[in-house]
């Protein structure tokens, strides 16, 4: 095999796995799903039909992705991170059809917090930061760190997860990361990457 699977976890047939992940104890992963290469499952992870995580993805212990949910490359899923896949869900009205779940998508590079919940229906932008605890029941623009209850935008982050600080400069708001240098420029709440 080009992947790992502990041998307390179950891999259904079906299951799409890429070279070199590795899928640790008691983890579920269901036939439909698709994992990229590099990625990481921790114990106890549940991983629904549907679902399609990007490659270099790490997501830690006791975190379930139900159908719906879509992450690209290199997101890192905290302990414990709760999704939510209906908006309305009712024990004597189940939705049990495809077109009941909602997509939920977490762009490149973002991290979810442990504890943190996202409610479904979402995007979570490249390269954002959701804080540990966090309830996540709107979309997050790329680079911002977000926390609270309901989550709201508390700050930005660079892509390597330092801080931004803002100032005013030539060509309006500017930040450095100070531990990498990678630049940014931000208007209103968008922010990108200039260098």
């Amino acid at each position: 095999m080009e992947y790992f699977v502990h041998e307390s976890a179950y891999v259904d047939e079906g299951a799409r796995i890429g070279r070199g992940t590795r899928i640790w104890h008691f983890a579920h992963v269901m036939s439909g799903a698709e994992i990229g290469e590099e990625c990481t499952l921790g114990q106890n992870v549940f991983v629904a039909k549907g679902v399609k995580v990007g490659r270099g993805c790490k997501i830690q212990n006791n975190v379930s992705l139900y159908e719906g949910v879509v992450l690209e490359d290199y997101v890192f899923v905290g302990p414990s991170a709760v999704f939510t896949n209906v908006r309305t869900p009712r024990a004597a009205f189940p939705r049990n059809r495809s077109e009941d779940y909602l997509k939920t998508v977490v762009k490149q590079g973002a991290t979810i917090g442990a504890n943190a919940t996202i409610v479904c229906g979402v995007t979570i932008g490249e390269w954002a930061f959701v804080a540990a605890g966090a309830v996540v029941t709107k979309d997050v623009p790329p680079y911002a760190l977000v926390a609270g209850v309901p989550a709201r935008v508390m700050g930005y982050a660079c892509e390597c997860g330092v801080p931004l600080r803002f100032t005013e400069g030539k060509e309006g708001e500017e930040a450095t990361c100070r531990e990498c240098g990678r630049r940014y420029r931000k208007e209103g709440e968008r922010v990108w990457r200039v260098a």
